[in-house]
């Protein structure tokens, strides 16, 4: 075994991580690319161009989305089981909105028909809006810690409801995480497309940068200020153990704030998310798209990992059994696993990366409405 288990279980944390910045910064632009869809897209032909700019790569996007949630079901087993049955009708309005993307895609074209066009634009819409709302709405949720508990043969109750994750700070944080996918992916439009597409898109990653900025400074301040925290004060020798109700954790204030003191360089993730937000917007308003999507792309990074910053260890805090929540720590699958998958990781990831670094080169360019004419048989 290369790494001690301590070292693994941090390792796949970090992991974790990268793939849910990875799916933020592919499929987020095709998420708020489709949210804007109706709204920069004026007629059919601005929506056909808008569609096709996304058409070839957003299912390739996807699959960050679905590796992150096997990374976690063999990761962390626990957290999949238990985030699972307490978001499930979340999860499922998440899927729901997103069938509206492949058939949105594959069946819009398929009458020469306004009304039927239109339709499957808002079904484009919501499988780009609700699912940023609803991935925001969760972390603001794990802020807060979530109402579940273990019984002593370690199987997990879920006592919240639905409408209970739809509190204010978690709303907020659902802003902030739609408004930030939108600016993402008015940026890319602005790189992909030209003329008065590109020019409303400008103006919409101005707006939502802006949004995301405010939003997200109103949530750091609502988190150091309004939200009690969790610490754990006492664990087990050697911070493991397959039990997690052997650990003892308590709720103390401003409590997320601890690593920035503990681990100073931790500071720097904000810093990227403002730094990286706010050179995407000045970056778009004088054009340069390519850097702009560079410095939204660290933004969201920096967003990202201000919240896994913030939490660490722990990964879904329980409200409710404080001692039940569940940590990189003891939240883990065995050495064994971790071991091995660290090594498909390790020789598949830099594969993954090249060939979307390939496709990316090859489908580069823009998108015009006389592209859109001339192939009204094969473009979305």
């Amino acid at each position: 075994m290369i790494f001690d288990y301590e070292t693994l279980k941090v390792i796949w944390w970090l992991f974790v991580g990268i793939l849910l910045i990875g799916f933020a910064i592919t499929d987020g632009f095709d998420l708020g690319v489709g949210t804007l869809l109706p709204f920069v897209g004026k007629n059919d032909k601005e929506r056909r161009v808008i569609i096709n700019s996304i058409g070839p790569t957003w299912d390739g996007n996807q699959v960050w989305f679905i590796t992150a949630g096997g990374a976690v079901f063999a990761a962390w087993p626990m957290v999949y089981a238990a985030a699972f049955s307490g978001f499930y009708i979340a999860l499922l309005l998440v899927l729901f909105a997103l069938f509206f993307r492949p058939v949105g895609f594959d069946y819009r074209s398929k009458l020469d028909n306004a009304r039927w066009r239109s339709a499957w634009d808002w079904g484009l819409f919501a499988g780009g809006a609700v699912p940023a709302l609803v991935f925001g709405v969760a972390f603001g949720n794990l802020l807060l810690g979530v109402p579940f508990h273990y019984d002593e043969a370690l199987r997990p109750t879920y006592t919240g409801s639905f409408f209970e994750l739809l509190n204010p700070f978690a709303l907020l944080t659902g802003v902030v995480s739609l408004s930030m996918l939108i600016m993402h992916g008015a940026i890319y439009l602005q790189l992909k497309t030209e003329a008065v597409i590109q020019q409303r898109a400008q103006k919409a990653a101005l707006l939502f940068g802006a949004i995301t900025i405010l939003t997200f400074t109103v949530a750091g301040i609502w988190t150091a200020s309004g939200i009690t925290g969790y610490v754990v004060v006492d664990m087990p020798p050697g911070g493991a153990t397959p039990n997690v109700l052997e650990k003892v954790v308590e709720q103390q204030p401003s409590a997320w704030l601890n690593n920035y003191g503990t681990y100073s360089w931790m500071t720097l993730a904000p810093l990227i998310a403002y730094l990286g937000i706010a050179a995407a917007i000045m970056l778009s308003r004088v054009g340069k798209t390519g850097w702009a999507f560079i410095m939204s792309s660290m933004g969201l990074s920096g967003i990202i990992l201000t919240a896994g910053f913030s939490m660490f260890p722990f990964i879904m805090p329980s409200s409710s059994d404080f001692k039940s929540s569940l940590t990189v720590w003891d939240a883990t699958s065995s050495h064994l696993t971790l071991t091995l998958m660290f090594w498909a990781v390790l020789i598949f990831l830099p594969v993954i990366l090249v060939y979307t670094s390939w496709v990316y080169r090859v489908m580069r360019g823009k998108v015009t409405e006389q592209q859109v004419e001339e192939n009204q048989h094969t473009l979305y």
